[in-house]
C-alpha cells in the first residue's frame, strides 16, 4: 500500500475484524501504523460491536491500541447535518454519520476502512480514502 494516511479510521467492520484478529486487516493495520498513522475510532461504534458473544478483553486490548473520539453535541448535530446533505435520515445511518463526521475532522490525509462503501462515500464524499473491509 503506497499511500500514506496521517489517521486511519475504523468502522464497526474494521474493529470486529481486528478484536477477531482477521490476517488481511492485520496486514493494513500493522502498514498503516509504520507509515505513522493514527488508529481512531467513534465511541458510538463501540457501542455497535458489542453483543452477547464479543470476546471483551480482546475488544478493550484493541481500543486500547485506537484513539476513541467521543461524539459531543456539536458531532452530533454535525453528524445530522451530514445526513440531511445526504439524503439519509433514521436509526439505520445514525451510527454511519456519527463515524463519517469524526472521520471528517481528522488530521489528513484519512482512510476510514468500512464495510459500507457506499453509504460512506455519500456522507464523506471524496474528502476520506475509503477502504473496504
Amino acid at each position: 500500500m503506497s499511500e500514506r494516511f496521517a489517521t486511519v479510521v475504523l468502522d464497526s467492520q474494521g474493529v470486529s475484524s481486528w478484536a477477531s484478529q482477521d490476517r488481511r486487516l492485520l496486514v493494513k493495520l500493522d502498514l498503516f501504523v509504520a507509515m505513522g498513522a493514527e488508529l481512531v475510532v467513534c465511541a458510538n461504534t463501540i457501542v455497535e460491536v458489542a453483543h452477547a458473544r464479543v470476546n471483551w478483553p480482546r475488544l478493550n486490548w484493541v481500543l486500547s491500541r485506537a484513539r476513541v473520539e467521543a461524539v459531543t453535541e456539536h458531532a452530533a448535530k454535525a453528524a445530522a447535518d451530514l445526513l440531511k446533505q445526504a439524503g439519509l435520515h433514521g436509526h439505520k445511518y445514525a451510527i454511519d454519520a456519527t463515524v463519517a463526521e469524526m472521520a471528517l475532522r481528522q488530521p489528513g490525509p484519512v482512510a476510514l476502512l468500512t464495510s459500507d462503501v457506499d453509504d460512506m462515500a455519500k456522507l464523506c464524499g471524496n474528502r476520506v480514502r475509503l477502504i473496504a473491509v
